[in-house]
């Protein structure tokens, strides 16, 4: 979990929020909009049709009409609204046709989209955009006394400004949608700042809460195998930088360094006899010791934070040639983190002095390594860990507990994103922090 820029993270969610939320209320409102000015010009249309039809073609004699007549009480009425006016009798044959001077083009799309006749005596509406302009088709039933005696038809001409004001009004709505949007997140920004602030302190207390019973668990096996974190701290290092000479991902760097600290966690249930015994255990001890790896992995099932450490833990005994315990698995059956740590391990193991042995040289644990690559040990991870073995030995000799600590907590904040300035230096804490949150 990366807590080191919260407010950089909330913001950008938030504007990635706001853009998809204005985006998908202005088109929205873009649909409305449209609908209700549909609905605004249909309604002139209608209006100015059905006046005219009250007055011009009160029932069938208006048939009887001529069509200089009929043209003039068009001409009059509509002037330039109506460039197409079109009269049918009741059995929907053309009785009348009038076209406005230079609107043949807009005949020629009504004949593209002819529209059938109504089954029921209700109006019939259509949009059509011809030529950047705005028409409504209108097929108008005439009735007198519930009977549809004929159909007026015609093609409502929109005015230009009546055009620009609907699209003004649009836009204008659509970006008063977008203004409240933007001014909702302004409004909100801090409070959710606020919050988001309250949420990492509270994940940074359940984080240390959580880590203290790591700290409790790795300190019980130091007391009891090591007296110190020392080994902790530099199989930790020396697994990170061979982690990086492989280009190992950060979520899988994350889990190994989790392992790392936890590897031994099962020797908490081996006894003293056993564990702290100077010489050379029997077969039968040698069988309880083993168990560690299975008591181990059976300690983190119990805490889910605690599952991205179970490779190390279960499998670091594993060897390459398949000789290794529990589950005898070789070669690359063997989890890749477990693999990395069991060559750093063995190799602190071997330059640590211990009650029991004096710390072997450099070039002396290498030789020991290299002996091994192909049957204890992955021979393309030696190989690499050949290659760092001397610059990250060197770079923690002769350091304290604390400033092995300190010298960790900077090799791996960057796998966390956080930092020692923000409360976490622990190493052990940051190890864990993608685990336990």
């Amino acid at each position: 979990m990366d807590i080191a820029r919260p407010h950089h993270s909330a913001l950008w969610r938030l504007v990635v929020a706001l853009i998809l939320l204005g985006s998908t209320l202005g088109a929205l409102d873009w649909w409305i909009e449209i609908e209700r000015v549909d609905d605004k010009v249909i309604a002139l249309a209608d209006r100015r049709a059905t006046t005219f039809a009250a007055e011009h073609l009160p029932d069938t004699s208006a048939f009887s009409q001529p069509h200089a007549v009929i043209q003039a009480a068009v001409i009059d009425h509509f002037k330039d609204t109506f460039p197409i006016v079109e009269l049918y009798d009741a059995s929907q044959h053309k009785a009348f046709e009038y076209v406005a001077p230079g609107k043949d083009f807009v005949e020629e799309a009504l004949k593209r989209n002819r529209h059938k006749f109504p089954s029921t005596p209700k109006p019939i509406y259509q949009r059509l955009d011809i030529a950047n302009d705005v028409y409504i088709q209108v097929l108008l039933p005439l009735q007198n006394n519930g009977q549809v005696y004929g159909y007026l038809e015609g093609v409502y001409d929109v005015p230009d400004e009546v055009v620009a004001n609907i699209r003004s009004d649009v836009i204008r709505s659509v970006l008063m949608v977008w203004a409240a949007v933007i001014l909702t997140g302004l409004v909100l920004y801090p409070l959710l700042m606020a919050l988001n602030k309250n949420l990492v302190r509270a994940s940074r207390k359940v984080l240390r809460g959580n880590l203290e019973l790591l700290e409790v668990l790795g300190g019980a096996i130091a007391q009891r195998d090591s007296d110190t974190n020392s080994h902790n701290y530099r199989v930790t290092w020396y697994a990170i930088h061979l982690a990086e000479k492989i280009g190992l991902p950060n979520e899988e760097t994350r889990r190994l360094i989790a392992g790392a600290f936890l590897h031994d966690v099962g020797k908490i249930g081996i006894p003293d006899s056993i564990l702290l015994k100077p010489g050379k255990l029997t077969e039968d001890e040698f069988e309880t010791m083993k168990r560690h790896v299975v008591i181990g992995s059976q300690i983190i099932s119990k805490a889910h934070w605690l599952g991205d450490a179970r490779d190390v833990v279960e499998y670091h005994h594993e060897k390459w040639d398949g000789s290794g315990y529990m589950r005898g698995l070789r070669g690359e059956e063997i989890p890749l983190s477990a693999r990395i740590f069991a060559i750093v391990d063995v190799f602190d193991a071997l330059t640590s002095r211990r009650p029991y042995k004096e710390p072997l040289s450099l070039e002396a644990a290498l030789a020991i390594i290299n002996k091994d690559a192909g049957s204890h040990f992955d021979p393309a991870l030696v190989t690499t860990f050949n290659s760092i073995a001397g610059d990250t030995f060197q770079a923690v000799q002769g350091h304290s507990d604390s400033e092995l600590e300190q010298l960790l907590a900077t090799a791996i904040e960057g796998y966390y994103g956080i930092s020692a300035a923000q409360g976490n230096s622990n190493p052990a804490t940051v190890a864990a922090s993608h685990s336990a949150v």
